[in-house]
């Protein structure tokens, strides 16, 4: 392994990695006072993904990762394309967990998304019911804005913490045609204002807000700063063009289906040591189907290794076979 590597890809958590980062380059370093908060732990959306079992196999090839860890030496976003099933929005939560950075803050991104959603809500509406309903009482203060004030997965990422949370940003290419330019200021400067505290930053400098997580943070002047920057993966399934400023921006990655030691390590994970071996049968099948061109996710044959096992019993080996093969049917329904 090539010692400059902090994320070695070998699915072995170990949260002492990310201290081997140095400094960051002069342009790319940010000086925020630091914020303290509880990061939880990788949470079941991580496990669910990544399987119950570390193996020591190697879960990305030698160029992802030269390509995952130049953007952690940089702190770069890291914008991740390939076939569905690739392993994209996967990536983030193997990083999380190897190098010991808590929950990974997922942003889905859906057709409607804006840079809004991403770094804050304000529940308006919710304030003026509490105040209308407190009539007559000791009245609202100013500081109570902060409970209707909710800081997003990207807002919460960029909160000034000494260890870099990890974001997900996933399939940025459903976006408005907006979205991808709106996040360029944000992501370079690894700051964003919120107006409706900066109106009273005067007589309420700090005001408790909630993050993504569920934590209560304080939020100073305003404005929201951050220290390390973000571990940020952007996600993409090629649908669309990205604006040249944004990939002038990104490491870019292109992720390949799993095959040989990464595939072994993806079915040892999930089913436990020695499962590659004994369902090589059906493993054999998903890599030869794929030499079609067709388009065959890894899904497919987790599916067909979890269902075949409770068949096997009843079942011929051909009769076996032939249920993998229904499972494992391409998506696109021909050669590409």
């Amino acid at each position: 392994m090539t010692e400059w590597f902090v994320y070695e890809g070998d699915g072995r958590p170990d949260p002492d990695k990310i201290r081997r980062l140095p400094d960051p380059p002069p342009w790319r370093a940010f000086d925020a006072e630091p914020v303290a908060y509880d990061v939880p732990d990788v949470d079941s959306s991580t496990l669910r993904r990544l399987g119950a079992t570390a193996v020591p196999l190697p879960v990305q090839d030698e160029r992802a990762l030269h390509l995952v860890n130049a953007a952690l030496y940089l702190r770069r976003p890291m914008l991740v394309t390939g076939d569905p099933g690739a392993g994209k929005s996967t990536l983030a939560h193997e990083l999380a967990y190897e190098l010991g950075l808590g929950r990974v803050l997922e942003w889905p991104v859906v057709s409607r998304s804006e840079l809004k959603d991403g770094l804050y809500t304000y529940d308006a509406i919710g304030r003026l019911h509490d105040a209308q309903l407190d009539r007559g009482g000791a009245g609202a203060t100013s500081e109570d804005i902060g409970r209707y004030i909710k800081l997003g997965p990207l807002g919460t990422a960029l909160l000034a913490a000494d260890r870099p949370r990890v974001l997900l940003i996933d399939e940025l290419d459903k976006s408005d045609i907006d979205l991808p330019n709106d996040l360029l200021n944000v992501l370079e400067e690894g700051r964003f204002a919120i107006p409706e505290l900066e109106r009273i930053a005067d007589h309420a400098p700090e005001v408790s807000v909630l993050t993504d997580d569920g934590r209560r943070v304080v939020v100073t002047g305003g404005v929201v700063r951050c220290r390390a920057f973000p571990v940020v993966v952007l996600t993409s399934n090629r649908e669309r063009e990205f604006p040249t400023p944004l990939l002038r921006r990104c490491i870019t990655l292109d992720l390949q289906s799993p095959r040989d030691q990464r595939l072994a390590a993806l079915v040892q994970a999930h089913f436990g040591e020695g499962a590659y071996e004994a369902h090589h049968d059906i493993v054999d099948l998903f890599t030869e189907s794929g030499t079609d061109g067709a388009l065959r996710p890894t899904d497919q044959l987790l599916n067909a290794i979890f269902l075949t096992q409770y068949t096997a019993r009843e079942q011929t080996p051909a009769q076996r076979t032939e249920i993998a093969e229904l499972l494992m049917r391409p998506l696109d329904h021909e050669v590409r």
